[in-house]
């Protein structure tokens, strides 16, 4: 067992639409969207940019890391 993957959420920042704002992500989904990234070819601030235009358009949106977990967790279940 990986005693690593119950880290708690570590608060980075990022910027969104030319704003910077915190985002407080367990390392485990920094990884997946770091990798999500890199197999998109684009910026992470932009994957994030369009999880949270998104999230925003939905009729009962979450909390911005909510919403990249949700999308993190939808992404694997589209490929498995």
């Amino acid at each position: 067992m990986d005693r690593s993957l119950y880290h708690p959420p570590v608060k980075r920042s990022v910027t969104i639409a030319g704003h910077q704002t915190s985002i407080s992500l367990e390392p485990l989904f920094w990884d997946l969207l770091r990798r999500a990234a890199d197999e998109l070819d684009e910026p992470l601030n932009a994957i994030v940019a369009r999880i949270d235009a998104e999230r925003l358009e939905s009729d009962t949106p979450s909390g911005l890391a909510g919403a990249i977990r949700l999308w993190l967790t939808d992404r694997l279940r589209s490929s498995a």
